[in-house]
């Protein structure tokens, strides 16, 4: 599952499996512009930037250090916010949302992975797992939470708190907080920077079970390129634009193209 021999690069004008329309992707970045600063000393991270992240897929984006392929993610989660352009989330135009609607739809219709766990040290893992929904005044159904504990491996593990967990088993937990509340899109930030090599190949397996058995939708962000290879496409971005897009990735030809940017 970590090699895919019939890998394809295309350009990204012609890659028909992320130019979905808005109202076919888990979310969407329309003319994209992130720049930071002003006059000469500006820093332009996204440019102009169009692509699709389509549903019920796993996305991996990658690119050099400084490519600008964290705040691509972090515009389309709406953790950040474009300088111009729009973002979207199913047909949802983040720029039209006020500041409590913006945390709303972020509780309830995305879920986050980060490379640091982002656990909160007091409370046991069952409760990190709830915690947005509990924020939200929700409860995940009994059928719904079994589930994912069980997908995770972690059911002999719901009453101990961080500091009692490995750290896989804390991504784990992280992991089992973003599919929970059945999220519209999961964005994932290198969730297996922390990890060994065993740790993070068990979190890449549980994250491509829940698009294949589950249909969740996933756009991660990683500069390795096993983990990439786990992924239905990769997207490389240079310079704050889309350079390639690739179908079907192996990790031998997502270093190929990770050679030739590095040129």
């Amino acid at each position: 599952m970590s090699s895919r021999p019939d890998s394809t690069v295309v350009d990204r004008q012609s890659a028909s499996a992320l130019s979905a329309s808005v109202d076919d992707a888990a979310a969407t970045l329309v003319g994209a512009v992130k720049r930071y600063g002003s006059g000469r000393s500006a820093v332009v991270a996204l440019d102009d930037v169009t692509i699709a992240f389509p549903t019920g897929k796993f996305t991996a984006v990658m690119g050099p250090s400084g490519s600008g392929k964290s705040t691509m993610m972090h515009c389309a989660a709406g953790l950040d916010q474009l300088t111009s352009g729009r973002a979207f989330v199913g047909n949802t135009d983040l720029s039209t949302l006020h500041d409590r609607e913006l945390t709303r739809l972020r509780r309830e219709r995305i879920g986050f992975v980060f490379q640091a766990f982002n656990l909160v040290a007091t409370l046991t893992a069952e409760e990190n797992i709830c915690l947005p929904m509990t924020l939200s005044g929700r409860r995940p159904s009994a059928a719904v939470l079994d589930q994912v504990v069980s997908l995770l491996r972690l059911g002999d593990r719901m009453r101990h708190r961080p500091t009692e967990l490995s750290g896989g088993q804390q991504q784990r937990v992280a992991v089992a907080r973003a599919l929970v509340a059945q999220p519209q899109v999961i964005f994932a930030d290198e969730p297996t920077g922390n990890l060994d090599t065993r740790s993070g190949q068990e979190i890449l397996g549980f994250l491509r079970s829940a698009v294949d058995l589950h249909q969740q939708s996933i756009v991660m962000v990683t500069h390795d390129p096993n983990a990439a290879a786990w992924a239905d496409h990769v997207v490389f971005v240079v310079d704050g634009r889309v350079h390639d897009v690739m179908d079907h990735p192996s990790a031998d030809s997502v270093i190929d193209v990770m050679k030739g940017l590095a040129r």
